[in-house]
């Protein structure tokens, strides 16, 4: 089974994520700190909206430095190879239910600013195809229990 745990970016996609963490750990943690630092020279912190605002948005920056530290960690540039098996950073085309579908196998990231559908390796449809090859059937229940039949009919590398 392909591993789900690298995340294929393209070069774009990686230089977009890493000008974001730079961004987000450098000027605008400074600007927060300096949020912070204002509203709690204003007094009773327990009644300053805007330093619980401040702290707050922190919060948020924090977690998504975090997020993008460990994304760029796992990540592999370029494409994966194209010897038609399913894994992130393809796009697949399936029989899903009868129905033709055709989606990027990775994350929103990677995805940039296309307007394909994204499933993320770990989700039940994701998990269910992951390594398998054209013509391969499987199935994975969905959220409502219902068991969903699949058919790989293609799998070619994302190009962004």
């Amino acid at each position: 089974m392909a591993d789900a745990s690298v995340t294929w970016l393209t070069q774009e996609a990686h230089d977009r994520l890493k000008a974001e963490l730079e961004h987000l750990s450098g000027p605008y943690r400074t600007e927060i700190a300096e949020r912070i630092a204002a509203a709690r020279d204003e007094g009773d912190l327990k009644e300053n909206g805007g330093y619980h605002a401040a702290r707050e948005e922190q919060a948020k920056n924090e977690a998504r430095v975090r997020e993008l530290t460990e994304k760029l960690r796992h990540v592999q540039i370029g494409t994966p190879p194209d010897d038609g098996t399913v894994e992130p950073g393809m796009v697949v085309t399936a029989l899903v239910a009868g129905d033709e579908m055709t989606f990027l196998l990775g994350s929103r990231e990677m995805a940039g600013t296309t307007e394909m559908d994204v499933f993320s390796p770990t989700s039940p449809l994701g998990a269910a195809i992951n390594g398998k090859s054209l013509g391969d059937k499987t199935t994975y229940t969905a959220p409502n229990g219902r068991e969903i039949d699949v058919e790989i009919t293609g799998a070619k590398p994302f190009q962004g």
